[in-house]
């Protein structure tokens, strides 16, 4: 989905009236400002946030995946859960982009469980892959993120491989993933701890 049918979506939630007032005003860092805006449906704000998160949750999507066209698929339908979500009014309580990736997981989690498919496409098979944006420089750090990956999505669990992505490469912190994957920080440094244990073993000369 390109960003400009995107916000043709936004746009038509502010038409139905779904953008509230925008009240007190309180000072804030920048993407507290952007965050607080999205909340109220603000389409500039949504668009805005799009193009912050759009490369990396295609990027996820796609070690998920391993297949380009189901990812951009898939990416865009992350998003359409997020401003159907805000329309509702049921936006993230805490962390966006914790929200945001557990949208995208559960809609992996959803297609896989459609087709009764528990194992990953091989990512030497997959097409090749390409960023959201067409941007040959991002597609270029996708394929070496990829090939940083693949060994792991061989043979690792689903799980284990979740929190290897999103610690390894998302970089994002163990609260974070927790939240992302809807566990405790216990059970995400467990997951961590055999995920690595296992790579130690299969790496071994």
């Amino acid at each position: 989905m390109s960003l400009l049918n995107w916000l043709l979506c936004a746009l038509s939630f502010a038409a139905f009236g779904v953008i509230k007032g925008e009240g007190a005003r309180t000072k804030a860092d920048p993407q507290e400002l952007l965050l607080a805006r999205a909340r109220q449906a603000d389409p500039e704000a949504l668009a805005e946030l799009y193009d912050q998160y759009v490369d990396r949750i295609y990027a996820y999507v796609y070690h998920r995946v391993g297949q380009a066209e189901l990812a951009e698929d898939l990416t865009a339908q992350v998003f359409m859960r997020m401003l159907e979500a805000i329309g509702a009014g049921h936006p993230w309580r805490t962390s966006f982009s914790g929200w945001l990736y557990r949208i995208a997981h559960n809609l992996i989690v959803d297609y896989y469980r459609r087709r009764q498919h528990a194992t990953f496409v091989e990512l030497d098979d997959a097409a090749p892959i390409q960023a959201a944006d067409g941007d040959p420089l991002r597609a270029a750090e996708l394929r070496s993120e990829s090939q940083r990956l693949r060994h792991a999505l061989r043979v690792l669990t689903e799980e284990q491989s979740q929190v290897i992505t999103l610690r390894f490469l998302e970089e994002f912190s163990i609260a974070e993933v927790a939240e992302m994957m809807g566990k405790t920080e216990g059970a995400i440094k467990a997951l961590q701890y055999r995920a690595i244990s296992t790579l130690k073993q299969v790496m071994k000369p």
